[in-house]
């Protein structure tokens, strides 16, 4: 009995015992097309083009509305014996987990803890209808939450609330006016998601989704790391409960990080402890969550557990009297009135709002298509940009901030058991809830609690760090990137470090291709397989044939990188040795005109080094462009161009075989007329050769 193979032993290849032979003649381009009709391609007119894009019919209006408004689309064919039960209990789980990080996520917008609930609730509505992806869950992020309150700490500031409160005594104290500062900063959040909204809507109205393209997955994971730090940085001083400045701009996180340790002397017990176990206890059972998820039929909601036991604790308590803790104090009670945003500070707003809804859309759509593989469907990225558009312009006027969708929350809905936005409808009804009737429960809860849920769901974003190794074995240019965008996003900020991460992921796509990847091919013996000449043993040169690989398309970009390519393929540079001839053939025709060398022999030697270049395996798409750009000539014909590179070298060898069989027949001629005797003398010596030479051609043509 054989021994059991080892596991890191490889599996044995498959062996291919079929083999195969073609005969066929050696195709250029130029028989190719001649042997073989092309279709005609109807190219249409404008007007043409325009009257089929503007008709309308019954069948393509049905469609059109049915891309605009996705609900139709699917709530038709909703299953309700088997789905609506699974997306009660998702709705449910969501909603719970969506109050809490609504509320934990207004503390990074830098807007009161109330208006966290409104943004967990409006865009959900608007979503539900226009949005493509049945598993998100829409609502605040932590990376893009931050960036809104970067937005809205430099635009106000304590600073600008200052007063002066007079206590009956020669001295004044300097105050913040909290209530102006609160209701400044809800009205530039909410300004900025209609913005955010505005651009959003823009773009995928003018079809451009495809601008996540760019924003690869190494830029996003370094991006998103570093939003982590700051993030963590933001929330530690809530921890803590320590005051610090609001820093702004390049370096503001390490001036911050700087002020913390300053004044970790006066710290918050209280707030400290809360924050430091609601950490502990929630990442310790999110862990038990992903260990035992096949196990466990429903997460446990651990942050809705802790809010809940903190928020006892602290009303029982009453830590903020007797240990001076950090609280929630107020949450509207209800509905606000919709109100239109002054848009006049969108001015001022404008390149910060660009940046948002990128990202915005970027983690919502990246989320989506990972549910949408996983149970074989398709999101739509320009409607997701309508979609979240629509959705944030609806939230502006609701005193919200911009909403996207979070990792954790989404995996709630669909590990729950959520197949469609229904489960989205009803967590929508939970936070409703909250809103209307539990907002007054929840005024003692500290705000350190708040803080700390947010730092346990930031583990997932820090855990990406462990990406870079990976990344580095499989492309060491996509973990500079990581690293670059990561570093810069950290010390220069968020948008400018976004921006800056950008910028260096596209010079690297523009040093790849002004400088791609290039090789000589050789020949495996006997075979039309041709690899390059450095990767593998055993391969054969033509003997005067040079094969080059160019691995990009050619622009003006890489043309000098192109022409270097072919001089170290070829051993020399064509320029250089043209003009060297040209030297030599003007003091050869000096010599010539002096009686002392004869042209025949010249001739002779510059047709044997005469080289010639044919290219091979072009796609057909770049033959129009070379007609349409004038490139073939009486000397540039469409006959060096090859299907193969095997067609163009068994060419080369025929070539070569009738090019020797014509030397042989110049020589033997100049030889002749060199001659000062007789031809008589010289025609039994020759007789003989030029019978063998002619024989050869013969056989050489026939072949």
């Amino acid at each position: 009995m054989d021994a059991p193979r080892s596991r890191l032993e490889p599996p044995p290849l498959p062996e291919y015992s079929c083999s195969y032979v073609v005969s066929r003649p050696v195709f250029s381009e130029l028989a190719f097309q001649q042997q073989h009709e092309r279709r005609l391609q109807e190219r249409k007119t404008l007007r043409e083009s325009l009257a089929r894009g503007c008709s309308c019919s019954r069948k393509r209006g049905l469609g059109v509305l049915k891309t605009l408004l996705p609900i139709l689309d699917w709530l038709p064919k909703y299953r309700i014996k088997e789905w609506l039960l699974s997306d009660i209990i998702s709705g449910v789980s969501t909603g719970l987990v969506g109050t809490l990080q609504g509320m934990a996520y207004a503390l990074l917008a830098a807007v009161p803890v109330g208006y966290g609930l409104y943004s967990a609730f409006f865009p959900i509505l608007t979503y539900f209808i226009f949005g493509t992806s049945r598993h998100i869950s829409v609502g605040p992020f932590p990376v893009v939450s931050l960036m809104v309150g970067s937005v809205v700490l430099s635009m106000a500031p304590d600073e600008h609330f200052h007063t002066s409160s007079g206590n009956g005594t020669a001295f004044n104290a300097t105050v913040i006016d909290y209530a102006a500062r609160d209701a400044a900063r809800v009205l530039i959040a909410s300004t900025l998601t209609l913005l955010v909204g505005i651009i959003q809507l823009i773009f995928g109205g003018l079809q451009i989704g495809f601008i996540v393209r760019y924003l690869a997955d190494p830029l996003v994971g370094g991006f998103t790391t570093a939003a982590a730090f700051q993030v963590l940085v933001s929330q530690l001083k809530i921890v803590l409960n320590v005051s610090t400045k609001n820093y702004n701009g390049v370096l503001s996180i390490i001036y911050t990080l700087i002020e913390i340790f300053q004044n970790v002397g006066n710290t918050n017990l209280a707030d400290f402890i809360a924050g430091l176990l609601t950490i502990i206890i929630c990442m310790a059972v999110k862990e038990v969550n992903d260990r035992f998820k096949h196990k466990i039929p429903v997460p446990i909601p651990i942050e809705v557990i802790v809010t809940i036991i903190a928020t006892a604790i602290s009303y029982a308590a009453n830590l903020e009297k007797n240990y001076n803790a950090g609280i929630v104090k107020s949450i509207p009670r209800g509905f606000l009135p919709p109100v239109l945003p002054p848009v006049s500070l969108f001015s001022e707003m404008l390149a910060a709002s660009f940046s948002i809804a990128v990202v915005a859309y970027a983690i919502a759509v990246s989320v989506g298509k990972v549910y949408a593989i996983k149970y074989d469907y398709a999101i739509d990225g320009n409607q997701e940009f309508i979609a979240f558009g629509i959705s944030n312009i609806f939230s502006g006027f609701f005193s919200c901030f911009v909403a996207t969708t979070a990792l954790s929350r989404t995996a709630v809905q669909e590990s729950t058991g959520g197949k469609t936005q229904i489960a989205g409808i009803i967590s929508a009804g939970i936070v409703m809830i909250a809103i209307v009737a539990l907002g007054k429960l929840l005024e003692p809860l500290q705000k350190s609690v708040l803080a700390a849920v947010v730092i346990a769901n930031l583990k997932g974003m820090f855990m990406q760090v462990c990406d870079i190794p990976r990344l580095w074995r499989q492309n060491k240019i996509d973990a500079v990137i990581w690293v670059f965008t990561c570093i810069a996003s950290i010390i220069l900020g968020l948008d400018l470090g976004l921006l800056a991460g950008l910028m260096f992921g596209l010079l690297t796509v523009v040093l790849r291709v002004q400088f791609p990847s290039w090789n000589g091919l050789g020949s495996i013996p006997s075979t039309d397989i041709y690899k390059s000449t450095t990767n593998y043993k055993n391969i054969e040169e033509l003997e005067g044939v040079k094969i080059l690989r160019f691995s990009s398309p050619i622009f003006y970009g890489n043309v000098d990188g192109f022409k270097k390519c072919i001089k170290s393929t070829v051993g020399f540079d064509a320029i250089r040795v043209y003009n060297k001839r040209l030297k030599a053939l003007r003091k050869i025709q000096k010599l010539i005109k002096k009686g002392q060398l004869r042209a025949t022999k010249i001739v002779k030697e510059f047709q044997r080094i005469d080289v010639n270049v044919y290219f091979a395996s072009l796609q057909d798409h770049v033959i129009e462009k070379l007609e349409k750009c004038g490139f073939f000539n009486d000397n540039i014909r469409k006959d060096i161009f090859f299907l193969t590179v095997h067609d163009a070298v068994l060419h080369l060898q025929n070539q070569v075989k009738s090019r020797e069989v014509q030397d042989s027949i110049l020589e033997t001629i100049t030889l002749i007329q060199d001659c000062k005797d007789p031809l008589e003398l010289m025609e039994a010596e020759l007789i003989e050769e030029e019978l063998d030479v002619q024989d050869e051609a013969m056989r050489s043509l026939a072949s």
